[in-house]
């Protein structure tokens, strides 16, 4: 057996952990919500940077009728108002949306949107809170707009399943959405139309992200290789081989665009790669893998994994 890199800090819970999320929000970027079964659970995580050492609290359980597979919070999240202001929404293996809103107290609700007629892949919140994008088995990205009480106002039909979707700071109105084929479109809402498409020689595209730092940059797990683009180019800018049996999820970091983490197999193996690098910063095998999600000010990767969530601080120059 390899050498597995140990994590900085570790978790431990009694329930399994099927799905895991880092609040990435300015005035709650301390925040996680992990799915578990028939719950999203809802905690602190307090780092040594900030307080002097390591800690969690959990702050509440919320019912959740199915599995969730993918989880995103609302910008507007906020943890320093009074009440306390939390929203996210969270994909179910039941094909269907919830949006959450709490105040961590006594006031819960929770609105169901339907449309997809298969699975879920990723859902996300776009960064300026005006629309969710989902993408699903059933070959579509769905746009729920905000505005009009999350009613799916456009609908962008897929040659194959809708693996992931991005939205970036830089460019309101548009998505990144990523087929399985290995095809990924930058759509724009508005004119409901393709601006530009980048295609891999290789299949099936399980996960892609976009740099927050550099819209030009995307960067996609495709079989086991993580592939770079630049959307001014047609052709990949760098192809590492990561995961010999197939990847499952990939992200840049959010402040070191340099920094790329990954899950795949043999076994389920976590690992963390500099650009230029092909030496891994973190190289670790998982029991079971629940979700991937980096802090969104400090340089850490957390994974889910089975009972556990494993955080790794990464050495930033």
């Amino acid at each position: 057996m390899r050498n597995s890199t140990p994590p900085t800090h570790t978790l431990s819970f009694p329930e399994q952990l099927e799905c895991f999320e880092f609040c990435n929000t300015d005035f709650a970027s301390n925040l996680i919500a992990l799915g578990s079964n028939k719950k999203i659970i809802l905690g602190l995580i307090s780092l040594p940077e900030e307080s002097g050492c390591f800690d969690w609290k959990r702050l509440k359980d919320l019912y959740h009728e199915s599995r969730c597979v993918s989880l995103c919070f609302a910008p507007e999240t906020s943890l320093s108002l009074v009440p306390k202001s939390v929203t996210f929404c969270a994909a179910g293996s039941d094909f269907r949306l919830r949006i959450f809103r709490t105040d961590l107290q006594n006031s819960d609700t929770v609105q169901i949107l339907k449309g997809h007629t298969n699975y879920i892949n990723e859902v996300i919140w776009d960064c300026n809170g005006e629309f969710v994008a989902s993408v699903g088995d059933d070959n579509t990205c769905r746009i729920w707009d905000t505005k009009s009480n999350f009613e799916n106002t456009v609908t962008f039909h897929l040659l194959s399943a809708g693996m992931s979707v991005k939205s970036h700071i830089e460019e309101p109105r548009k998505v990144l959405v990523a087929e399985k084929r290995g095809l990924i479109h930058l759509y724009n809402i508005q004119t409901q139309t393709a601006i530009i498409s980048v295609e891999s020689q290789k299949f099936p595209l399980r996960s892609v992200d976009w740099c927050s730092l550099n819209r030009m940059c995307i960067t996609a797990l495709i079989a086991g290789d993580i592939v770079s683009w630049d959307l001014r180019r047609p052709t990949p800018i760098d192809i590492k081989q990561v995961h010999e049996d197939g990847g499952q999820i990939v992200r840049i970091a959010p402040n070191a665009e340099t920094l790329v983490a990954s899950v795949g197999r043999p076994d389920v193996s976590v690992k963390v790669f500099t650009a230029k690098s092909r030496i891994p910063l973190v190289d670790a095998t998982l029991k079971l893998y629940g979700g991937l999600s980096w802090h969104h000010r400090l340089p850490y990767i957390g994974v889910a994994t089975d009972r556990k969530l494993c955080l790794w601080k990464l050495q930033v120059k």
